[in-house]
């Protein structure tokens, strides 16, 4: 099975995209953490009710993606979400992650807007976690494609604000995906993940439209 292509599937972000998911992922975390209702967040509030109403004036009103060669332009683009995607949706985790071969290493540190226990991150974001690199891990060599199974196993609690390490050992054939990954502090366990994905056909995928001039 070749995998010598980079699997992508998806438009580029926009550049401001990455920047908002910077800044509101660090704001909501600030925001989190006060004893009191402050002005700059008032103010904050007050710009973002602005922005909302400008913005949707200029989005599309229907936000399925715009998939296929007669998709209606009506709909938004579709962003690659195989690899980084929490550099721009703010939703997701942000990583750093070197792919070497069938097996990928790399660094994390979760902000205080992923908390769940005390101090400790939230057990689904862990989940959507593992979910993230492994699909990155995938793509990045060139066979990816749907999530069948996660089974995520928790050992010890995984702390906020700490930098973290993680693994992932990958095995491959034409019809499966079985990856492997841990994540540690220090050497110690926090958590491992088993994750079964199917291996796609790029051939099946859809045709994905480019983005559309606006003035």
């Amino acid at each position: 099975m070749s995998e010598s292509v980079p699997w992508t599937f998806g438009l580029e972000p926009l550049p401001q995209a990455y920047e908002v998911a910077r800044l509101m992922r660090g704001v909501a975390g600030l925001v989190l953490s006060l004893d009191a209702a402050e002005p700059a967040v008032a103010k904050l509030i007050e710009d973002l009710r602005a922005a909302e109403q400008e913005l949707l004036e200029r989005a599309p009103a229907d936000l399925a993606p715009r998939l296929g060669v007669d998709a209606p332009l009506t709909r938004r683009p579709y962003l690659d979400h195989g690899r980084d995607i929490g550099a721009y949706n703010v939703c997701f985790p942000e990583y750093q992650i070197v792919v070497e071969g069938h097996r990928a290493t790399g660094t994390v540190t979760f902000p205080v807007a992923f908390e769940g226990p005390p101090g400790i991150v939230h057990g689904g974001v862990l989940a959507t976690f593992f979910d993230c690199v492994v699909q990155h891990h995938n793509c990045d060599l060139g066979t990816a494609g749907h999530t069948t199974s996660l089974l995520v196993e928790y050992q010890r609690p995984t702390p906020l604000g700490v930098a973290l390490s993680f693994e992932i050992d990958r095995i491959a054939d034409e019809r499966r995906i079985t990856s492997r990954g841990k994540l540690r502090r220090e050497g110690d366990t926090l958590c491992t993940a088993t994750v079964e994905s199917v291996a796609g056909n790029r051939a099946r995928l859809p045709h994905v439209a480019a983005r559309l001039k606006r003035s």
